[in-house]
Parts: C-alpha cells; sequence; structure tokens
C-alpha cells in the first residue's frame, strides 16, 4: 500500500502541513527535532512523493515530450544517430528534474493531440522534414513551446538546434580531395531545396571549387539511410561506378553499409576505395576498417536543445535564430590515397 503525507503525519504526531513543509525543504517554521523526526519516517515508511499531485500543485506537469516520425502504426524511424540525440536528452531532462515521453508520430495533425493529451511542458521534434515543420501553425502548439532538432525550416515556432552540416561535408569532401582522389560519389538519401542533406550536398561541392575542380563527374547516389541500402550500394558500387575512388555517405549507418557491400564484392578499403562517413556515432571506431567520418558535438546539441527548450518553457524569451554547432573531421582508416583503377 503506498505511504501518503496523512500517514507520515499520523506517525509523527504533526499535520499534513509540516510534513509537507519537511519533505520539500521548507523548514523556517519547523523545530530542528521534528525536521529529522519526519525525516526517519520518511526513510523508513520508504515514502515516494506523488508526481502527479506536485504537477498539479506546481500547474505543470514536469513532463517533455520527443516527437519523431512514425513509418506506420509499427515502427518508429529511429536512426542510430537519433538514438543517440535520444539518450543524451533523457539524461539532460532527468538532471534538470523533468521527465521523456516518446511518442511517434505518423501525421503532424497528432502533434496537437500528444501535445495536449499529455500536458506537456514542451516538445522537441525529432527527424522530421523541413515541409513538415514549415506546415506547423500557432494552432498545433498553442503556449506549449516546440524545439526542432536538424531542421533548417525558417518556422518561428521550432527555432532550435542543429550541426554544421555544410562545414562538414566540405571537410570531408576536402579531405578526400587532399589524398588526391577526384571521382568521388556522393550518397545519401533524396533531397529538395533545404535540409540538412542539402547543405551537406553543397558543402560536398565547395570543396571541389575550393581545390579549382568540377564536381560535375562525381555522382549522386539516392538511397535511404540505412545499414541495408548501403550494403546493396557497396555491392554494385564499381559495377555502377568503375572509375570511383571514394564515396561521401552523408549517414555513419550507410557507410559503415557501403563498406560491408565493398568486402561482398572484394573491393578493398581503402585501398581500392575510400569511404567517408558523418556522425561519428560509437559503433564507427569498431568496424573495420575504422570509419573517417564528420563527427557531431551529440552531448552538446541534445544538452542545448533541451536547455533552450526548457528556458523558454520558464517564461523566457523564444530565441530568434538556430543554433549551430562545430563539427570537426576524425581520420581513421577507411580513406586512403587512390589506389589503382581498373
Amino acid at each position: 500500500m503506498r505511504v501518503t503525507l496523512k500517514d507520515i503525519a499520523e506517525e509523527a504526531g504533526v499535520s499534513i502541513m509540516t510534513v509537507s513543509n519537511v519533505i520539500n525543504g521548507r523548514h523556517a517554521r519547523v523545530s530542528a527535532d521534528t525536521v529529522e523526526r519526519v525525516r526517519r519516517i520518511v526513510t523508513e515508511r520508504g515514502y515516494v512523493p506523488s508526481a502527479s499531485a506536485r504537477s498539479l500543485a506546481a500547474r505543470t506537469s514536469r513532463l517533455i515530450g520527443l516527437l519523431v516520425p512514425a513509418a506506420d502504426e509499427d515502427s518508429l524511424a529511429i536512426s542510430p544517430h537519433n538514438t543517440a540525440i535520444f539518450g543524451q536528452i533523457e539524461r539532460r531532462l532527468r538532471r534538470r528534474g523533468y521527465h521523456l515521453l516518446l511518442r511517434g508520430i505518423s501525421d503532424t495533425a497528432e502533434i496537437t493531440e500528444a501535445l495536449r493529451s499529455w500536458s506537456l511542458d514542451g516538445a522537441v521534434l525529432l527527424g522530421f522534414l523541413d515541409e513538415e515543420v514549415d506546415r506547423l501553425g500557432p494552432a498545433v502548439a498553442g503556449p506549449i513551446p516546440l524545439l526542432t532538432i536538424d531542421s533548417y525550416s525558417t518556422n518561428p515556432l521550432t527555432t532550435g538546434v542543429r550541426s554544421d552540416d555544410f562545414t562538414g561535408a566540405r571537410l570531408a569532401a576536402a579531405h578526400l580531395l587532399g589524398l588526391g582522389h577526384r571521382r568521388i560519389v556522393f550518397a545519401g538519401p533524396r533531397f529538395t531545396d533545404v535540409g540538412v542533406v542539402h547543405e551537406r550536398f553543397l558543402g560536398f561541392r565547395r570543396a571541389f571549387e575550393d581545390f579549382d575542380l568540377s564536381a560535375e563527374d562525381s555522382p549522386v547516389e539516392t538511397v535511404n539511410t540505412t545499414h541495408e541500402e548501403g550494403v546493396a550500394l557497396g555491392r554494385r558500387l564499381l559495377a555502377d561506378h568503375p572509375t570511383a575512388t571514394a564515396v561521401f555517405a552523408t549517414a555513419d549507418i550507410l557507410a559503415i553499409g557501403l563498406i560491408e557491400g565493398l568486402a561482398d564484392a572484394g573491393v578493398p578499403v581503402p585501398a581500392r576505395v575510400s569511404v567517408v562517413g558523418f556522425d561519428d556515432i560509437d559503433i564507427s571506431a569498431y568496424v573495420t576498417p575504422k570509419l573517417t567520418t564528420v563527427a557531431q558535438d551529440l552531448v552538446g546539441k541534445a544538452t542545448s536543445a533541451v536547455d533552450r527548450l526548457l528556458d523558454v518553457a520558464g517564461g523566457g524569451q523564444r530565441p530568434t535564430a538556430p543554433l549551430v554547432l562545430d563539427v570537426h573531421l576524425v581520420e581513421r582508416g577507411s580513406t586512403a590515397p587512390p589506389g589503382g583503377v581498373g
């Protein structure tokens, strides 16, 4: 049976209000002996404060939603990168006294329902297309603050946090070009004229300009950001692009699949084809060869997102511009000067 404030008060011989004051650190009008007695009983009886009661009294749920796209009713679209972000967001929220609610969204109309049904104090949107974020209007969230991660939408409701995708891809391509590669495949999901992948494509192309080279001979492979599609691309890469000597993949999980697919096809990495990824997820340092990649500050991204959101939820001003975090290249064993092409 759950121990209540009334149970503690009866055993201690004090009022419920006195017990509440002791538990919440308000000791100004409570004697030291009473404080010690109440604390001892609380510990002995294993009293745990009711989160719902605290939320009701404070008029806050202490709940933050993490809303992610659901491909269908049975699955969530959570990549390894987003899984890492999810873990860091939960950690930061826990340290600030909040709880995280993970909710899959198959239609943006469900965002309103999620925000209001659970009385969320705020929500983070992770993995949504920019055109979906653009469609969110004031009626969707009402007074509840929203924040996006990795979005280039200009929707003022959702000013958030992202990495410097342009610079990251520019560093990746410059690394390969500096090694002597010229026929470099750009591999990533379908993209429009705005968004993360588009920015990485622009940064990739800019590196060629920096070297006074044309990127016209560097093909684009449109593949979903999964290990399986990376494997499939690796197996057929040289059949489709026999003169290619390197690949820049827009995500580590895709690059790791590429390395496996190339191995299946008997193509050595990096002796014949070099591979660069983007994210620096943990597994990139454990595959063979270890993956050269663009490292994002995943901890900083999650921490900054939570802090920004809670600042607004607490009555602060909504930021007027996104926070853009630096990236850097991590050189490992998957890249080398181009070998023989044949």
